[in-house]
């Protein structure tokens, strides 16, 4: 249906990390918080008089693929028209992620400078079970059924149409769409050799030394672990509870490596939480062996979240990734654990010798996770990855105007598209950035290789969007380089 009205589609990577422990998802929900309030000091200075977007929810149809299911949910949107020039002015899309959709999601960011440009309405729609667009009772192991990628691109589509009759948009209205798309996956154990890549990366502040650090502070650790007695690792890391069985054990190591990771991936997201500030703990000999930098690095992690304690226990992860109850402050665990056991897989195991983590986090334990909360098979989860890329192209999608962009330190680029596929399936990698980094508006402090980005995608959107002859945004095309 989306393809009736012609379709501009700027691609980044998912959103959200994978598993890592609880740790790594309390550093998504900091970063999450940090970059809202960028955002809310950025507009204090540039509202420009805009009034604020609308807020709304509409009747979405909870199985598109089924007609006799007639099921429904209330999915919410919001609406930005301050910008808009409403005979020629294009749309642009803003796809939420495996998380709450806000209000800045049409007021800040790259696509909002564009819209500028462009005279673009700006609309973002919330993915489906995630937020406040999901039914009471959707949590269930019956009702979760509904959660995938392609109901969710079935959503947009039904969205598309809903915007269309709402704002009484023409074919000369043309759709740009930002964000979380589905490339398919790749063999996501790759991430943790680009997280060792980026902690030895100079650009961003990291070194041999660095990685070196990390990798043997982990390796101590297992040989710890491999032992009967992690008393002295309980107290030194400052576990909640005693570490009982190798679960437990595996969750430790994960939480630990989730700090590491989190940090890599999210690089400069936060104030002080950046690669440097990582690198000069680790490499720091004063501050003792790198056992005790770890127990530093610890530390300040759980100080930011004002933690005093790390849950570890396996059974209350379990039990937390059980429940069905949707709260009033959703969080996103249970759903996205859900679609990687569906969908994406996305799994960290640390099996190759090059990874600088603990070897406890195996691909076993994550896939047992799947067993135990949704009662999937763990056999059938390769079968479901052959699927999902198959279905999207994984790393060779067969479409046409998508820009695929990343950051060369971002953990999950490897995931994604890095070369030109055709001349209107473009890769671009910045050098020196983070995850979606080119997507928070601009700031005085970017490098010159996310202003450059910036202005490619500026310029390849332009010379799309003049492709129509009624658009006389931009005269000149961006000719076709491989």
């Amino acid at each position: 249906m989306m393809l009736l009205v012609p379709m501009v589609v700027l691609f980044l990577p998912w959103l959200q990390s994978a598993l890592g422990g609880r740790i790594m998802w309390l550093i998504k929900q900091q970063v999450l918080q940090s970059q809202e309030q960028r955002i809310q000091k950025y507009l204090l200075k540039n509202s420009n008089g805009m009034t604020e977007p609308k807020e709304g929810f509409f009747p979405q149809t909870l199985d598109h693929f089924n007609r006799r299911n007639n099921g429904t949910f209330k999915q919410r949107y919001w609406v930005n028209a301050n910008l808009w020039e409403p005979r020629l002015g294009p749309v642009f899309l803003f796809i939420g992620g495996e998380h709450v959709l806000f209000s800045s999601s049409v007021l800040a960011g790259e696509h909002v400078d564009l819209a500028q440009k462009y005279r673009a309405l700006l609309v973002s729609l919330e993915h489906r079970y995630y937020g406040k667009s999901i039914n009471p009772d959707g949590l269930t192991n019956q009702n979760l059924q509904f959660l995938s990628s392609q109901q969710a691109l079935a959503d947009l589509a039904t969205f598309h149409e809903f915007i269309g009759r709402q704002y009484n948009l023409t074919r000369n209205n043309r759709w740009v769409c930002f964000g979380g798309s589905y490339p398919g996956s790749l063999a996501a154990w790759f991430r943790l050799k680009v997280v060792s890549q980026s902690l030895s990366n100079p650009v961003v502040g990291g070194s041999m030394k660095c990685r070196s650090a990390v990798a043997n502070a982990f390796s101590q650790l297992d040989r710890i672990m491999a032992g009967s007695n992690t008393s002295q690792l309980e107290v030194d890391f400052k576990s909640c509870q005693k570490l009982n069985g190798s679960d437990d054990r595996a969750l430790f190591a994960c939480n630990l490596a989730g700090i590491v990771k989190g940090i890599v991936q999210n690089n400069k997201m936060m104030p002080d939480r950046n690669i440097t500030n990582l690198c000069q703990i680790m490499t720091n000999q004063s501050l003792g062996s790198v056992y005790q930098r770890l127990m530093i690095l610890n530390k300040d992690c759980m100080d930011s979240m004002d933690l005093q304690c790390v849950d570890n226990s396996y059974q209350n992860m379990l039990t937390y990734l059980r429940s069905t109850e949707v709260k009033p402050h959703p969080t996103s665990e249970r759903q996205w654990y859900y679609q990687m056991c569906m969908e994406f897989g996305y799994y960290q195991s640390c099996k190759d010798k090059g990874c600088p983590f603990s070897h406890w986090a195996t691909l076993r334990f994550e896939l047992n996770i799947c067993a135990k909360v949704f009662g999937i098979d763990p056999g059938s989860i390769q079968d479901a990855v052959d699927f999902t890329n198959y279905y999207y192209g994984a790393d060779h999608p067969a479409s046409s105007r998508i820009i695929f962009v990343n950051g060369d330190i971002d953990p999950w680029h490897a995931l994604s598209v890095l070369k030109n596929q055709s001349c209107s399936e473009v890769a671009l990698v910045i050098n020196g950035a983070a995850h979606c980094a080119n997507m928070s508006p601009e700031e005085e402090g970017d490098p010159p290789s996310l202003r450059q980005a910036r202005q490619k995608i500026d310029y390849q959107i332009g010379a799309w969007l003049a492709e129509d002859p009624e658009f006389q945004a931009l005269e000149d095309r961006m000719p076709c380089t491989q």
